[in-house]
């Protein structure tokens, strides 16, 4: 198993409800990762629907307060399963707290009316990109080859809030659904570069659309491009858009968050 497949693994106790263990060498500065609890409800999800035919197509987090390093317990619920469709919902809490509430759709391949797809952004080739040291302070970025291909340095006051470039594990693994839904919240906040002193960026809710599962599991050495957009902050809040690319164009997944952008002072 990999360094991941590890630290996402869930274990069933029944009726719905599954362990787990949040890793602490998984977080960042401000606790948790939000990508990182994303992946273990998808786990206890997957688990619960048990359907390989069912593939993850949205995930929906609302994040209440980020647990602490230890075991936590996941409830797992099928809403409904139709013929095509699987809704799931899921609330991860630890000693009695709730952390978060989630929401996903578990669909099959279906015939579609008309596909038509967007091309991918343009970037330098990984192999021409110098990768970034980790960060002592962020712990999760020692688990992650990063070389960034988009927007200004962080803090340098740019014009635009925009940023990413190619990632991948630094222990690869194939991505699934919960490999995904981790890369969605594993670079910087978007806003970061627009600044000129740290702030910092907890994140309220995340969705990430998971759109084509076959052309992922393939994925495993092999980096993504993740690009990162936001068009609005205000009153302490900002979106943020992002989009996961194969390198042969193909997008993979795409997610948009809320997130508080606070004076990283305080």
């Amino acid at each position: 198993m990999s360094s991941f497949a590890q630290a996402t693994a869930v274990e069933p106790l029944g009726d719905g409800a599954w362990r787990a263990t949040c890793d602490g060498a998984w977080a960042t500065q401000l606790g948790a990762n939000g990508g990182y609890l994303a992946a273990l409800i998808l786990r206890a999800m997957a688990a619960e629907v048990d359907d390989p035919a069912r593939e993850a197509r949205s995930l929906t987090c609302h994040y209440l307060r980020p647990p602490a390093e230890g075991e936590v317990r996941l409830d797992v619920t099928v809403e409904r399963s139709g013929r095509t469709l699987s809704t799931v919902t899921a609330r991860l809490s630890q000693a009695g707290a709730l952390c978060v509430l989630a929401v996903a759709a578990f669909g099959i391949e279906l015939n579609g009316a008309v596909d038509y797809a967007a091309a991918a952004p343009a970037a330098r080739a990984p192999a021409d990109v110098e990768r970034l040291a980790p960060v002592a302070e962020v712990p999760i970025t020692t688990h992650f080859v990063m070389r960034p291909t988009m927007g200004a340095p962080l803090y340098a006051g740019a014009a635009d809030s925009v940023t990413g470039g190619w990632l991948r594990f630094a222990d690869p693994q194939a991505l699934d659904a919960p490999a995904l839904a981790m890369y969605a919240d594993a670079w910087w906040p978007s806003p970061l570069p627009r600044l000129t002193r740290p702030a910092a960026a907890p994140t309220i809710d995340l969705t990430v659309h998971f759109r084509a599962p076959a052309a992922a599991a393939a994925i495993a050495a092999e980096p993504v491009l993740a690009v990162f957009r936001s068009s609005t902050a205000a009153a302490g809040f900002f979106e943020e858009d992002g989009e996961l690319w194969s390198r042969d164009g193909v997008l993979l997944a795409h997610s948009r968050q809320l997130a508080l952008l606070v004076d990283g002072r305080r």
